[in-house]
């Protein structure tokens, strides 16, 4: 039906590539932190609830370091003057806070009773002396490591944002839902109402990701236009978001070309014919733009986990594509007689099969992501699914179709290269088995021991180059601005046993100060706000006299509404009894372990006899913490499940026990040896790297259909060693092909200054080649000695 019609199926293709194609503008990349957290975990839940009941603002912060004036100076002033102006003018700014602009209460005349009125004492307002403002600000409780570095010699200015009304509300509506089903099953009228709720919501939160991006850029354009002799850094969750889509869109299409460039390069090389260029890069082109097309009519997005999926496609793209090359010449060098049409129907019948195979058990490598229980890792693993069907499905249809439409040529005989390297693994696998088998039982030892050195670690800002400008942005403001990543300690106030009207107790403030030195004890906690920075604040303004639980009462009652709501609303519900300590914990601390951190926290809670029940942590930290906790359990899981369907599908497809299993060892293979070089090299397990073990399976399991099927062709005509030799000399070829290009082309990774794109280029070649040598050394010596028949 293919060769035969072959125009009609060009056209109809054609068609479906260009309705595609126009729904591929709806792809998105989406950095956002919420597409790497489950949003129907508890954590999560109790996380966006905690920013409900303290609403804090969004924000971003813009730090500011003189180079050739000091920070209090006129010139500094002037320049945050500017800032600020220009920034209010943009439409979603609602106040710019710095230095500038906030209270000094520490230099009030009259003591306490100025906390009523504010902006008296701002220097905006004042004439204050250099001196002065050193001192105050030197161990401020609030704006040291805020607003102004511990050394004085950089400033902050906090920029926040307006919300947008009617997705607030949508949040609203949805997050009483997901509270709701932490405690009971959600009926089926409230799962529709929530899908609802979340669909309406979706095109306003795109729209408003589509402003933050605007806004950044236009605020890089104001940092640049209008400071002279300072450096600036620019940080908080957006810009991060910003910069990472940046940069994977950047890889996408810079490296994207170069891989192309390589591939067809090596191609042309390989096979001498501008058609064996065009043939592989037309399937890969169409089965791209088919996935991305139906991704965007789908509504699935790309996350910085799922982003490497195009680069995945290729590789499992040319696989296919290369094995179908591999049989037409080899039938086109033993039979010059055929016509065109003759050599790829004779192509397709030989290869069809093991090339659906292949594409189902590769799409089960990859199904092991959807019993993850992670939210964008099971998006990732659906996403693979159907780009492996379209890919597989697609290719087998175009490639016929379009070498059914042009004239044969002479076929170029293999360079020595690939002849040399088969014939000596055909030798190892013939004359030497045991040596063969003995350094894979040594290289699975090494592997093993290098496995079990590995760790689950995040850190965002190890995933740049320190040469990158968001490296140099993040890390200036982790060091000098109290940290990056938000931890949140949410602490219900005991009960006391006697009648007070008073809003905190001297007993809530002790136990409060309590908690917060212990926290301050770690190295890696930066900047802590809670309630305690203002009793502290009070003291100093008190003349370094605490307060008395009835004074602290006083001032509370005693502030503007909007004050109060401003200094204190984010750290104090009293509806609801419970204060927060916002800590932010500083990435580059050096032998971080954010496991053990929080487990040493609960630890501390537990000896200050605070109950469980009477205090929970929240925020990225503690969720991204315990989405890797989660991944790392599930891998163990997942992969067993994976091993079990692949040796389920080996045996289905072989209808051989025997057989199934020994094509699960070369996967086995070349997973535990990823992983345990991982071990070795001390690359931890991230939100990046834990899907590795899944690409490694699925990239093992497409040479090893194709090798064993080619076996048991030959074996019905020839004796073990023969077929061994003929597979050798047919599929050895196209693993060799495909190995090499993919190799040499995903090597130009190494170059990003992504360090998960460096790696995922790195250990994807490192799973090519030990699938080629597991797959035409360990795979035929098993072979050889189990399947003789």
């Amino acid at each position: 039906l293919i060769i035969s019609h072959r125009k009609i199926v060009l056209v109809v293709l054609l068609l479906c590539a260009a309705a595609l194609g126009w729904q591929a503008r709806f792809f998105r990349i989406d950095a956002s932190a919420d597409t790497l957290l489950m949003q129907d975990n508890r954590n999560y839940i109790q996380t966006q609830i905690v920013n409900r009941r303290f609403s804090p603002q969004e924000f971003l912060l813009i730090a500011y370091q003189p180079e050739k004036h000091p920070v209090f100076s006129e010139q500094t002033f002037n320049d945050l003057r500017l800032l600020a102006n220009k920034l209010n003018e943009m439409e979603r700014v609602e106040s710019v806070r710095s230095i500038l602009n906030v209270p000094l209460f520490l230099l009030a005349e009259d003591s306490l009773t100025s906390m009523a009125d504010p902006d008296q004492w701002a220097m905006e307002n004042r004439n204050y002396e250099v001196d002065t403002l050193k001192s105050v600000f030197e161990n401020h409780p609030l704006y040291e490591n805020l607003l102004i570095n511990t050394e004085q010699n950089a400033v902050a200015l906090q920029v926040l944002f307006k919300s947008n009304e009617k997705l607030e509300g949508l949040k609203e509506r949805i997050l009483e839902l997901q509270a709701k089903s932490l405690d009971q099953k959600l009926s089926t009228k409230d799962k529709e109402l929530l899908h609802e709720l979340r669909a309406e919501a979706e095109p306003i939160r795109q729209q408003l990701d589509k402003i933050r991006k605007q806004e950044v850029e236009a605020i890089r354009d104001i940092l640049v236009n209008h400071v002279e002799d300072a450096k600036t850094y620019m940080g908080g969750v957006h810009v991060l978001a910003y910069q990472l889509i940046k940069i994977i869109t950047n890889d996408l299409v810079v490296f994207g070309s170069a891989i192309a460039l390589i591939i067809c390069l090596v191609l042309f090389m390989l096979f001498g014919r501008i058609y064996w260029v065009a043939i592989p890069v037309l399937c890969c082109g169409y089965s791209i733009l088919s996935t991305m097309g139906l991704f965007g009519m789908l509504g699935l997005k790309a996350t910085v986990i799922s982003s490497n999926f195009i680069a995945l496609q290729i590789i499992l793209t040319l696989a296919i594509v290369i094995h179908l090359i591999v049989q037409y010449r080899e039938y086109r060098l033993a039979n010059p007689e055929w016509d065109q049409e003759q050599l790829v129907r004779k192509t397709l019948t030989r290869k069809a099969a093991p090339c659906l195979y292949a594409g189902i058990t590769t799409s089960i490598g990859f199904g092991s992501l959807i019993f993850s229980n992670i939210q964008p890792v099971i998006s990732f693993g659906w996403m693979m699914i159907i780009a492996l069907l379209i890919s597989t499905v697609s290719s087998l249809i175009l490639f016929p179709a379009l070498l059914a439409s042009i004239r044969a040529g002479n076929v170029k005989r293999s360079g020595p290269i690939p002849s040399h390297f088969l014939k000596a693994c055909q030798t190892l696998v013939l004359k030497h088995p045991l040596l063969v088998g003995g350094i894979a039982v040594l290289i699975l030892g090494i592997n093993i021991a290098g496995l079990l050195r590995l760790k689950v670690e995040n850190s965002f800002l190890n995933y740049f180059r320190e040469s990158t400008r968001v490296y140099k942005e993040l890390s200036f403001i982790d060091r000098e601005f109290g940290g990056s990543t938000p931890l949140d300690l949410v602490y219900t106030l005991e009960k006391v046993n006697r009648q007070t009207d008073l809003e905190m107790t001297a007993e809530h403030v002790q136990k409060m100060q309590q908690i917060q030195y212990a926290l301050n004890q770690y190295d890696a906690v930066g900047k802590i706000i809670s309630v305690v920075n203002f009793t502290e604040l009070g003291r100093k303004i008190n003349d370094n006299r605490p307060l008395t639980e009835y004074e602290l009462t006083a001032i509370y009652w005693t502030m503007e509404d909007s004050l109060r709501e401003d200094l204190l609303g984010a750290f104090f519900s009293p509806e609801q009894g419970q204060v927060r300590f916002s800590i932010r914990i500083q990435d580059q601390t050096k032998g971080l372990n954010r496991t053990e951190l929080l487990r040493q926290i609960r630890g501390d809670l537990e000896e200050l006899d605070i109950a469980e029940d009477h205090y929970f942590l929240s925020n990225l930290f503690v969720l991204y913490q315990d989405i890797l906790q989660r991944l790392f359990r599930s891998q163990i899981i997942t992969l067993g499940i994976v091993y079990v369907a692949l040796s389920l599908t080996f045996l289905v497809i072989f209808r051989s026990f025997k057989v199934a299993l020994i094509g699960m060892i070369p996967n086995l293979f070349s997973t535990i040896v990823v992983l345990g070089v991982m071990g070795w090299l001390k690359i931890p397990l991230d939100l990046m790297t834990i899907t590795i073990a899944a690409i490694a399976v699925g990239i093992a399991v497409d040479d090893t259909i194709h090798y064993i099927h080619r076996y048991r062709e030959e074996l019905k005509e020839v004796a073990s060693a023969r077929a061994v030799l003929r597979s050798h000399s047919s599929v050895g070829y196209a693993i060799f092909y495909t190995t090499l290009i993919i190799v040499l082309g995903f090597s130009m990774l190494s170059f990003s200054e992504f360090w998960p794109s460096v790696l995922f280029g790195l250990l994807t070649g490192l799973a090519m080649i030990t699938a080629l040598v597991s797959d035409l050394c360990v795979l035929p010596v098993l072979l050889n000695r189990f399947v003789k028949e």
